[in-house]
């Protein structure tokens, strides 16, 4: 149970962490509320990723596994860029190296 806890928790962290970048991206081009709403997406992410309740590093390990997944998901779904296949077999080390850490 932990186990999907952790996973929920990182997959909304990451969620925010993406959503927040591009609203500081948009911001950039002089408009201020979306500078200021992803300034709060990414002050939400920190305090959401810190809710996985393991050590710091193992969580972060964990964590960027977890991001790289939700990116590559919202490249295909928002820009439809499928990965290559080396992004492809990357992925696949990632997500055994992430079960390795929750073992």
């Amino acid at each position: 149970m932990h186990s999907i806890r952790l996973i929920a928790v990182l997959v909304g962290a990451a969620i925010l962490e993406v959503s927040g970048d591009a609203l500081v991206r948009m911001g950039l081009q002089r408009r201020a509320l979306p500078m200021l709403a992803g300034a709060l997406c990414l002050l939400v992410y920190g305090v959401v990723v810190n809710l996985g309740g393991t050590d710091f590093g193992r969580l972060m390990g964990i964590y960027i596994v977890t991001f790289f997944l939700v990116a590559q998901i919202i490249g295909v779904i928002a820009f439809g860029q499928i990965p290559q296949p080396r992004t492809a077999a990357a992925a696949g080390l990632l997500i055994a190296a992430a079960a390795l850490m929750m073992a």
